[in-house]
């Protein structure tokens, strides 16, 4: 029979082994690995375009489905991720895929606190240096505004929604002074509260299939101006 010392020691070293692996891959590079590497280069005349973020991105690949069929259109999203979990594996999620184009949807889980308390120009530096990484690689970037939140279901009592409009202004002005695109979501889904109504995300964070729509349709757009160009 097993000590209960000897148990516990098992099983603290366990708990701190399962630690370890997940600490050696903080930004989750693992999650995309295999994909990346079955992806073939663009072929002749291919717009790659890919999509950077976090569950928001991530979501719309089952909410919205028709929006990437047939189209070279990758989703890179993680759910939970951080900025600077992102620019860990911007090479690898990003470049390395040689698109033409990248959607930079972030943001929104540095001011909930994921990661840790994170100041707005902390994150602001993050979407810097991956903007920059990107256009240094001959890839278009688009910026996009941090959808509205009212508040996080999950760290309540953060004030998000004003936090979120000033960081949108940050990413703004920054993309006008790097002549990088600017896709404002922000605008055009928020409500009265500067966060986002129900019908938009029944959470108040995460899209439904209507929200999904009216971003869509904005990227699209978007995408179709840049690279029909």
């Amino acid at each position: 029979m097993v000590s209960s010392r000897r148990f516990i020691c098992i099983f603290l070293f366990a708990s701190i082994s399962m630690n370890l692996i997940t600490a050696q891959d903080w930004p989750n590079l693992n999650r995309f690995k295999a994909e990346n590497d079955q992806l073939s280069k663009p072929k002749a005349g291919e717009k790659r375009v890919v999509f950077m973020g976090n569950s928001i991105t991530e979501g719309w690949s089952s909410m919205l489905p028709e929006f990437f069929e047939g189209k070279p259109y990758i989703n890179r999203g993680i759910s939970g991720q951080t900025t600077p979990q992102m620019l860990l594996r911007f090479r690898q999620d990003v470049i390395n895929l040689e698109p033409k184009l990248v959607v930079i949807l972030v943001g929104t889980n540095d001011i909930a606190g994921n990661t840790g308390p994170m100041t707005l120009d902390e994150i602001m530096n993050n979407i810097k240096s991956m903007a920059e990484l990107a256009a240094s690689n001959n890839i278009e970037v688009i910026l996009c505004s941090v959808l509205p939140v009212f508040d996080y279901p999950w760290h309540t009592g953060l004030n998000p929604a004003s936090k979120i409009v000033t960081l949108n202004k940050m990413i703004h002005d920054y993309a006008v002074s790097k002549n990088y695109f600017f896709l404002d979501y922000h605008t055009a889904t928020k409500d009265d509260r500067n966060g986002l109504p129900k019908d938009l995300a029944e959470d108040g964070v995460h899209p439904t299939k209507k929200g999904y729509k009216i971003m869509a349709e904005l990227a699209q757009k978007m995408i179709n101006r840049i690279l029909d160009n």
